[in-house]
């Protein structure tokens, strides 16, 4: 079984430390379940945390439809898990649920971040990364670092779960606190520039948009990506639907604004409805300006890989650390999609920017990254990091099998 494999080979490298949390994620092709109770079983029960995914990565590989493992062995790291359901119908409710698992004081451990991991499919991750923002920040008193992504499965876009410990659930928000003595340092990045003209969202409810400017989103859509596409020897009305969403949604997405002038995140359409609106990963607000952005450029998009990367080096070089333990990434299932047989040229990017470092990644379907004091922290498309400094005693474990 390939968990099992992925698991052993992790537990060699982790040397023979304690287990004090499981990282896993896995392909829609193996029984959750299954893969779970065999992280379980082999690491003591140790605290676990995972989803499923569009694609799974190490420095040493990068697949399909494997199960990834990662083990984290640390005295200076606390670690404490929690999951809630119905996350699509009240988000708010499952993150005080959570809220209310989590220890109100923790002493000697002054740093705090939460890996948050959502159900792909639920359209809530921009909600779900303020609520928790804000309501964890409230609950444990300090200022807290967020990371983490929205589960895959494989690019289907059918159904996705998450892991927490025992339970395998969809509809469902887990995450892990990372209370530790050192701060841990994030990062993202997109390769995507704007491409269009200012546009306006005039009707949407929820994910869902149905007017730009007016006008029927996916006629706007094609309208403003006429060109591009046809550049490329394609008819865009001659495309069938998943050929749309792999060489036009994919492709060119929609752009807000952030808070820094000139910079955007970016939205994904994941699919077309038969009325023309468009289905996004998360909420998009009626009213809202944007432009849509063009991720053609395949040098741009394995690039921001690497910059993602110096950037959470720079940070804990700034603030005096500069030998790592490991890394975490949460990578965009689009990215893939874009990159095909070249996106292990971006894991390459991540053993440039720092070499001799462990790696465990996995394929999103939305990515997040909230630092104190920013407004919003939900991305598409993008390489968020997580970078762990090297403690006195810390040592990390990860491998993958693959059946």
């Amino acid at each position: 079984m390939a968990a099992k494999k992925a698991i052993l080979e992790a537990k060699e490298k982790l040397e023979g430390n304690r287990v004090d949390l499981s990282i896993v994620y896995s392909s829609a092709k193996y029984d959750y379940r299954e893969v779970v109770d065999a992280v379980r079983g082999s690491t003591n029960n140790a605290p676990l945390i995972g989803a499923s995914s569009a694609g799974e990565f190490t420095e040493e590989k990068v697949e399909r439809g494997s199960v990834a493992v990662g083990l984290l062995s640390s005295d200076d790291i606390k670690i404490f898990t929690a999951i809630a359901e119905g996350v699509k119908q009240n988000p708010e409710a499952a993150i005080k649920e959570i809220a209310a698992k989590l220890p109100d004081n923790i002493e000697s451990y002054p740093y705090f971040t939460v890996v948050l991991l959502v159900d792909g499919l639920a359209g809530v991750g921009e909600e779900i990364t303020m609520l928790a923002s804000y309501i964890f920040e409230q609950v444990l008193h300090k200022k807290i670092k967020l990371v983490g992504g929205c589960a895959g499965d494989d690019m289907q876009f059918e159904r996705t779960f998450v892991f927490s410990d025992d339970m395998v659930a969809t509809d469902a928000v887990s995450i892990c606190l990372l209370a530790s003595r050192m701060p841990l340092f994030t990062a993202v990045k997109h390769g995507h520039s704007p491409m269009s003209r200012p546009l306006r969202v005039t009707r949407a409810k929820g994910n869902v948009v149905y007017e730009i400017d007016g006008r029927s989103a996916w006629e706007v859509w094609k309208e403003e990506t006429r060109g591009a596409v046809e550049k490329s020897g394609i008819d865009i009305e001659k495309l069938d639907k998943s050929s749309l969403t792999e060489m036009v949604l994919g492709n060119y997405e929609l752009g807000l604004p952030s808070e820094k002038e000139g910079e955007y995140k970016v939205r994904f359409p994941l699919s077309i409805n038969d009325d023309g609106s468009l289905n996004f990963s998360c909420g998009i607000t009626e009213g809202s300006v944007f432009r849509i952005m063009d991720g053609s450029n395949i040098e741009n998009q394995i690039n921001a890989a690497g910059e993602a990367a110096r950037m959470a080096r720079q940070s804990a070089e700034n603030e005096g650390y500069s030998d790592f333990a490991g890394l975490f990434v949460f990578e965009c299932g689009v990215r893939l999609m874009l990159l095909g047989d070249d996106f292990y040229k971006s894991v390459e990017q991540y053993k440039k920017a720092l070499p001799g470092i462990p790696v465990l990644g996995f394929e999103t379907y939305g990515e997040i990254r909230l630092e104190p004091g920013q407004f919003s922290g939900f991305h598409n498309t993008t390489s968020v990091i997580l970078l762990l400094p090297k403690g006195d005693k810390r040592t990390w474990g990860r491998e993958k099998g693959v059946k």
